[in-house]
Protein backbone atom coordinates (compact mmCIF):
# COMPACT_ATOMS: atom_id res chain seq x y z
CA UNK A 1 0.00 0.00 0.00
CA UNK A 2 1.59 3.49 -0.58
CA UNK A 3 -0.30 6.43 1.52
CA UNK A 4 0.29 10.27 2.00
CA UNK A 5 0.64 12.04 4.92
CA UNK A 6 -0.01 15.65 4.31
CA UNK A 7 0.16 18.39 6.92
CA UNK A 8 0.05 22.04 4.79
CA UNK A 9 0.06 25.29 6.01
CA UNK A 10 -3.63 25.38 6.48
CA UNK A 11 -5.74 28.08 4.44
CA UNK A 12 -5.06 31.64 5.02
CA UNK A 13 -1.96 30.37 7.61
CA UNK A 14 1.01 30.08 5.29
CA UNK A 15 2.75 33.56 6.83
CA UNK A 16 4.01 31.45 9.72
CA UNK A 17 6.16 29.43 7.36
CA UNK A 18 7.96 32.57 5.30
CA UNK A 19 11.29 31.89 6.85
CA UNK A 20 11.22 28.02 6.16
CA UNK A 21 13.58 26.78 3.17
CA UNK A 22 10.52 25.07 1.61
CA UNK A 23 7.94 28.06 1.57
CA UNK A 24 6.14 28.20 -1.15
CA UNK A 25 3.25 31.17 -0.31
CA UNK A 26 -0.38 29.78 0.18
CA UNK A 27 -1.07 26.16 -0.70
CA UNK A 28 -4.37 25.77 -3.10
CA UNK A 29 -5.98 22.49 -1.12
CA UNK A 30 -8.15 22.18 -4.14
CA UNK A 31 -5.38 20.92 -5.83
CA UNK A 32 -3.79 19.21 -3.05
CA UNK A 33 -6.98 17.08 -2.71
CA UNK A 34 -7.14 16.23 -6.61
CA UNK A 35 -3.25 15.10 -6.40
CA UNK A 36 -3.99 13.03 -3.49
CA UNK A 37 -7.10 11.37 -4.78
CA UNK A 38 -5.08 10.66 -8.29
CA UNK A 39 -1.59 9.58 -6.71
CA UNK A 40 -2.34 7.88 -3.65
CA UNK A 41 -5.96 6.29 -4.20
CA UNK A 42 -4.82 3.76 -1.28
CA UNK A 43 -4.79 5.72 1.45
CA UNK A 44 -3.95 9.64 2.48
CA UNK A 45 -4.73 11.78 5.43
CA UNK A 46 -4.81 15.53 5.71
CA UNK A 47 -4.35 18.19 8.53
CA UNK A 48 -6.08 21.44 8.74
CA UNK A 49 -7.93 23.70 11.52
CA UNK A 50 -11.00 23.67 12.41
CA UNK A 51 -11.80 27.42 11.27
CA UNK A 52 -10.95 25.48 7.61
CA UNK A 53 -12.42 22.68 8.25
CA UNK A 54 -15.91 23.25 5.95
CA UNK A 55 -13.70 25.61 3.45
CA UNK A 56 -11.39 21.73 3.02
CA UNK A 57 -14.22 19.48 2.91
CA UNK A 58 -16.08 21.45 0.26
CA UNK A 59 -13.31 20.33 -2.43
CA UNK A 60 -13.18 16.35 -0.75
CA UNK A 61 -14.91 13.53 -1.91
CA UNK A 62 -17.73 12.31 -0.65
CA UNK A 63 -16.40 9.03 0.90
CA UNK A 64 -13.79 11.02 3.06
CA UNK A 65 -13.73 11.26 6.77
CA UNK A 66 -12.73 13.49 9.51
CA UNK A 67 -11.17 12.66 12.59
CA UNK A 68 -10.10 14.45 15.86
CA UNK A 69 -6.68 15.01 17.28
CA UNK A 70 -7.72 16.27 20.66
CA UNK A 71 -5.00 18.51 22.51
CA UNK A 72 -5.25 17.77 26.24
CA UNK A 73 -2.77 20.89 26.29
CA UNK A 74 -2.32 23.17 24.15
CA UNK A 75 -1.39 27.19 24.16
CA UNK A 76 -3.93 29.19 25.62
CA UNK A 77 -4.08 32.69 23.62
CA UNK A 78 -5.21 35.93 25.53
CA UNK A 79 -8.62 36.84 24.61
CA UNK A 80 -9.74 33.92 22.64
CA UNK A 81 -12.61 31.79 24.53
CA UNK A 82 -13.01 29.06 23.59
CA UNK A 83 -9.44 27.69 23.10
CA UNK A 84 -8.26 25.73 19.48
CA UNK A 85 -7.76 22.67 21.28
CA UNK A 86 -8.51 20.04 18.41
CA UNK A 87 -7.59 19.47 15.02
CA UNK A 88 -9.45 17.53 12.39
CA UNK A 89 -7.37 15.40 10.33
CA UNK A 90 -9.43 14.42 6.52
CA UNK A 91 -8.77 10.90 5.58
CA UNK A 92 -9.42 7.92 3.28
CA UNK A 93 -9.21 4.86 2.09
CA UNK A 94 -6.25 2.88 3.89
CA UNK A 95 -6.01 -1.25 4.79
CA UNK A 96 -9.55 -2.67 6.01
CA UNK A 97 -9.52 -4.45 9.46
CA UNK A 98 -9.94 -8.05 9.08
CA UNK A 99 -9.45 -10.10 12.41
CA UNK A 100 -11.40 -9.39 15.11
CA UNK A 101 -8.45 -9.96 17.08
CA UNK A 102 -7.12 -6.64 15.86
CA UNK A 103 -7.90 -3.46 17.81
CA UNK A 104 -10.78 -1.25 16.27
CA UNK A 105 -8.71 2.16 15.93
CA UNK A 106 -10.57 5.62 17.31
CA UNK A 107 -11.64 8.13 15.10
CA UNK A 108 -10.13 10.66 17.67
CA UNK A 109 -6.89 10.62 19.53
CA UNK A 110 -6.03 12.66 22.66
CA UNK A 111 -2.00 13.92 22.49
CA UNK A 112 -0.68 16.62 23.46
CA UNK A 113 0.74 19.16 21.35
CA UNK A 114 4.43 18.56 20.54
CA UNK A 115 6.85 22.30 21.50
CA UNK A 116 10.08 23.30 20.86
CA UNK A 117 10.14 21.28 17.17
CA UNK A 118 11.32 24.54 15.49
CA UNK A 119 8.56 24.64 12.89
CA UNK A 120 4.81 25.97 14.25
CA UNK A 121 2.38 23.18 14.01
CA UNK A 122 5.10 20.45 13.74
CA UNK A 123 2.94 17.19 14.88
CA UNK A 124 3.88 14.90 18.03
CA UNK A 125 4.62 11.07 17.23
CA UNK A 126 1.27 9.69 18.65
CA UNK A 127 -0.26 11.67 16.55
CA UNK A 128 1.32 10.43 13.57
CA UNK A 129 1.12 6.36 15.41
CA UNK A 130 -2.72 7.28 15.38
CA UNK A 131 -3.05 8.70 11.58
CA UNK A 132 -1.00 5.73 10.78
CA UNK A 133 -3.37 2.93 12.36
CA UNK A 134 -6.53 4.67 10.96
CA UNK A 135 -4.68 4.13 7.32
CA UNK A 136 -4.43 0.42 8.54
CA UNK A 137 -0.27 0.90 7.34
CA UNK A 138 1.92 -1.99 8.14
CA UNK A 139 5.38 -2.59 7.58
CA UNK A 140 6.46 -2.31 3.58
CA UNK A 141 3.86 -0.06 3.26
CA UNK A 142 5.35 3.25 1.63
CA UNK A 143 4.25 6.61 3.51
CA UNK A 144 5.13 9.69 1.36
CA UNK A 145 5.16 13.08 3.71
CA UNK A 146 3.83 15.50 1.03
CA UNK A 147 4.96 18.34 3.47
CA UNK A 148 8.02 16.82 5.40
CA UNK A 149 8.94 20.09 7.93
CA UNK A 150 11.13 19.07 10.72
CA UNK A 151 11.08 15.05 9.20
CA UNK A 152 9.15 14.32 12.73
CA UNK A 153 6.47 12.39 10.19
CA UNK A 154 9.51 10.70 8.72
CA UNK A 155 10.90 9.47 11.63
CA UNK A 156 7.74 8.25 13.34
CA UNK A 157 7.38 6.07 10.11
CA UNK A 158 10.40 4.67 10.48
CA UNK A 159 9.58 3.87 14.31
CA UNK A 160 5.71 2.40 13.49
CA UNK A 161 7.35 0.00 10.99
CA UNK A 162 10.21 -1.18 13.57
CA UNK A 163 6.75 -2.64 15.80
CA UNK A 164 5.83 -5.15 12.51
CA UNK A 165 8.29 -8.04 12.67
CA UNK A 166 6.49 -9.99 10.03
CA UNK A 167 5.87 -8.47 6.70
Amino acid sequence: MIAAYADPPYPGMSSFYKRHPDYAGEVDHGDLIAQLCAEYPDAWALHTASTTLKQVLAVCPDDVRVGAWVKPFGVMKPGVNPGYLWEPVIFRGGRRRTDRQEETVRDWCSVPIALQRGLVGAKPEGVCFWIFALLGLKRGDTLIDLFPGTGGVTRAWERWQQQFWAV
